[in-house]
C-alpha cells in the first residue's frame, strides 16, 4: 500500500515560496547624515550597483542634517543587513535604522 501526502512542501523544497514571501516583505532603511552633497548618491549607489530601483525615496535637510527615508522589496534579509552595513560605512553617514513591513498576499 503507497501513501500520497498532499501537505505543503516545505519552504526549503519549494525557491518559488521565497521569492514570494521575499516581494511580500518592505525594508525600510532610515539613514541620518551631515548635510552634504555626496550623501545622497553614496546611498543610491549601494542600491543601483545591484539593479535596484527603491520603491520610495524621501530626503530632508534640516540644518546641518540630512535625512533620508529608503523603501525597498524584493530583497532577502541578508542583502537588507548588507545594505545597512554599508549605509553605516559611508563617511558622514552618523545612524542608520532598519525596519520591515510584511504585506498579506
Amino acid at each position: 500500500m503507497s501513501s500520497v501526502s498532499l501537505g505543503a512542501a516545505p519552504a526549503a523544497d519549494c525557491p518559488d515560496r521565497a521569492d514570494r514571501d521575499a516581494a511580500l516583505v518592505t525594508f525600510c532603511f532610515s539613514v541620518q547624515a551631515v548635510a552634504e552633497p555626496g550623501v545622497m548618491p553614496r546611498v543610491l549607489e549601494l542600491f543601483a550597483k545591484r539593479g535596484l530601483v527603491p520603491q520610495k525615496w524621501q530626503s530632508a535637510v534640516s540644518g546641518t542634517v540630512l535625512t533620508i527615508d529608503v523603501q525597498m522589496s524584493g530583497l532577502g534579509r541578508e542583502t537588507a543587513d548588507y545594505l545597512a552595513r554599508c549605509m553605516r560605512q559611508i563617511t558622514g553617514v552618523d545612524a542608520v535604522l532598519t525596519s520591515e513591513r510584511r504585506t498579506t498576499g
